[in-house]
C-alpha cells in the first residue's frame, strides 16, 4: 500500500499497444479522461497500419484513478496496457550504477598498459607482496554491499532480485557522500553458511564487506563469522549504522534535556538486530539503566528464553528486575527507543514517562508513535522518516565510518571507532545550534563525513588495527 500512496498526485507514464483494426486512439483519450486522468504528452515508439506503440503521459490525483484508468484502457478491445510506470520506476530502468574506466584505452600502448602483456609486472608484484592488492586495484576503495533480500526495510523477506534497488541506492549513497565505490551483491540463499563461504570467496577483491537487510537472528552470526575470518571491516550497518546514529542524536538530546546517560532510565521496544546493537553501544557509552520490551513483555533475568538473544540481553540489561509489558516499562522512564512497529505506542504512555522525555520513534514507515500526538510533552521527539525533525539516518554513518577505514587500511570496525564515529556526528552541531527539532545533521551536511572519518582514523590507529597512515 505504500508503494500506491506514493503516486498520488504525481505523473505516470502509461505505455499502450493499440490494434488500429479494432480501436482507435480516440477511443484511449476517452477512456482516459473519464477515468479521471489528464494526458499532457504523447510520445510514438512504433507503429504501422495494423499496430501502433505509445507512451502517454498523465496526471493523475488520486490512487484509485490508476487503476480505473488500467481497467478502463484494458476493457477497450484491441488496447493492451504494455506497462504502468512514474518517475521513479523511469529512474530505475537498467539500474541506477554504472562502471566507467579512470583511464580511456585510445591506442594500442594504453591497451598493453592496462591489460596485456604490460599487466603481467603488476600481477607478479601483487602475488610476491599480496598486500600490494590495497594500492594496485580496486581493493583500495570498493565496498561489496551483501544482502540476501530477507529483512528488506519496510518491506521484509522479499529476495535477492526485489532487493536490488536498495542495495543499487546504497551503493550510490557511498560514491555521492564519501566517494567510495561500492557495488550491491544480492545473494540466492538464506542458509547462513553458504553466505559466509561467498563472501569470503569474493573477499580478495573489496576493501570492506557492507552486510545489508539481512534478518536476525543469522545477521549475528554472519557478521561474527566474517569479523573474526576475513582481515577487512565487515559491518552490518541495520545494526551498527542505527545504533551509531542513534547514539549520536541521544547524546545531543541528553545534553539539551540537562540528563546524562548514567543516570537516565532508557527502554529500547524491539529486541532484534537494531535493538540489540542499540542497547550494546549504549552500555559501552556508559547507560547503566536499560529495559528492553518484545513480544514476552519486559525482558528480565527472572525467565528464561529460548531466543538467545533474548536472553543475553536479559542476562545484561533491567538491574531492577522490572516485569510487565511495554506500558510498566515506559512509566517514570526519560528515554524511548523504538525499532519495533509502527503505533503501538499511545499519547498516555508518553504522558506516564518523566518530565520532558526524550522519545526516539524510528520504526519505518509508521513510527511506533507519531510526533503531532505528542510534540506538546515531549522534550525531543525523533524519528526515521524525512518528513519530521531529528530523522536517524544510517546515511549519517556508514559513508563516513567505510571512507575513515578505507583510508588508514582498518582490518575491522571496533567498538571504539562506533563509539567515535557518533561523538564526531554529534559535534557537528554546536551547542548554541542546539534544539528540539535540530539535534542531528542533515545527511547533506558536507562536514559530517570529513569529522567522521577523521576520528574513524584517529579510533583505529589508537586501538592498533590501523595499517596506513593516510595523507591529509
Amino acid at each position: 500500500m505504500e508503494g500506491k500512496r506514493s503516486m498520488d498526485g504525481k505523473t505516470i507514464i502509461l505505455r499502450l499497444e493499440i490494434d488500429m483494426r479494432h480501436a482507435g486512439f480516440s477511443a484511449a483519450a476517452a477512456a482516459l479522461e473519464s477515468a479521471g486522468g489528464d494526458m499532457i504528452a504523447i510520445d510514438v515508439i512504433q507503429t504501422n497500419r495494423e499496430r501502433s506503440v505509445r507512451d502517454l503521459t498523465v496526471k493523475v490525483s488520486e490512487t484509485s484513478s490508476i487503476e480505473k484508468i488500467s481497467a478502463a484502457l484494458t476493457a477497450i478491445p484491441g488496447i493492451r496496457v504494455v506497462n504502468i510506470s512514474d518517475r521513479t520506476f523511469l529512474l530505475h530502468l537498467g539500474g541506477k550504477i554504472t562502471i566507467q574506466p579512470k583511464t580511456p584505452i585510445q591506442n594500442r600502448d594504453d591497451l598493453s598498459r592496462v591489460y596485456t602483456p604490460e599487466v603481467a609486472r603488476v600481477c607478479q608484484a601483487i602475488h610476491q607482496d599480496p598486500s600490494k592488492a590495497f594500492t594496485l586495484t580496486v581493493k583500495r576503495n570498493t565496498v561489496a554491499v551483501i544482502s540476501d533480500g530477507s529483512a528488506v526495510l519496510g518491506l521484509g523477506s522479499i529476495g535477492p532480485y526485489a532487493a536490488m534497488p536498495v542495495m543499487e541506492g546504497k551503493a550510490m549513497l557511498f560514491k555521492q557522500f564519501a566517494d567510495v565505490d561500492a557495488f550491491p551483491i544480492c545473494l540466492d540463499t538464506q542458509d547462513t553458511e553458504q553466505i559466509i563461504a561467498t563472501v569470503k570467496a569474493i573477499a580478495p577483491a573489496f576493501g570492506g564487506i557492507n552486510l545489508e537487510d539481512i534478518s536476525a537472528p543469522r545477521c549475528f552470526e554472519i557478521e561474527h563469522r566474517l569479523r573474526s575470518e576475513l582481515d577487512i571491516p565487515v559491518f552490518h550497518d541495520d545494526q551498527h549504522g542505527t545504533a551509531v546514529v542513534l547514539y549520536a542524536g541521544l547524546l545531543n538530546a541528553l545534553k539539551l534535556t540537562g540528563r546524562t546517560l548514567a543516570e537516565s532510565r532508557i527502554v529500547v521496544c524491539g529486541i532484534g538486530a537494531a535493538g540489540t546493537a542499540c542497547t550494546k553501544m549504549l552500555l559501552a557509552g556508559g547507560a547503566r539503566n536499560i529495559v528492553g520490551v518484545d513480544r514476552p513483555g519486559i525482558l528480565t533475568a527472572d525467565h528464561t528464553y529460548d531466543n538467545k538473544v533474548w536472553q543475553w540481553y536479559a542476562n545484561n540489561t533491567n538491574p531492577s528486575r522490572l516485569s510487565g509489558g511495554l506500558a510498566e516499562a515506559l512509566a517514570g522512564a526519560d528515554v524511548f527507543i523504538g525499532v519495533s512497529a509502527g503505533g503501538i505506542v499511545t499519547r498516555d504512555q508518553i504522558a506516564s514517562m518523566k518530565p520532558d522525555p526524550i522519545v526516539f520513534a524510528m520504526a519505518n514507515p509508521e513510527p511506533e508513535i507519531r510526533p503531532e500526538l505528542i510534540e506538546d510533552i515531549v522534550g525531543v521527539i525523533a524519528t526515521g522518516r524525512s518528513d519530521y525533525p531529528n530523522q536517524i539516518n544510517n546515511v549519517l554513518c556508514f559513508p563516513g565510518i567505510f571512507r575513515g577505514a578505507l583510508d588508514c587500511r582498518a582490518s575491522l570496525i571496533n567498538e571504539e571507532m562506533k563509539l567515535a564515529v557518533a561523538e564526531a556526528i554529534a559535534s557537528v552541531i554546536h551547542d548554541d545550534e542546539l534544539s528540539r527539532l535540530y539535534i542531528i545533521p542533515s545527511v547533506f551536511n558536507g562536514r559530517v563525513v570529513e569529522e567522521v572519518r577523521r576520528r574513524v582514523i584517529d579510533a583505529a590507529h589508537r586501538t592498533g588495527v590501523a595499517r596506513r597512515q593516510p595523507r591529509e
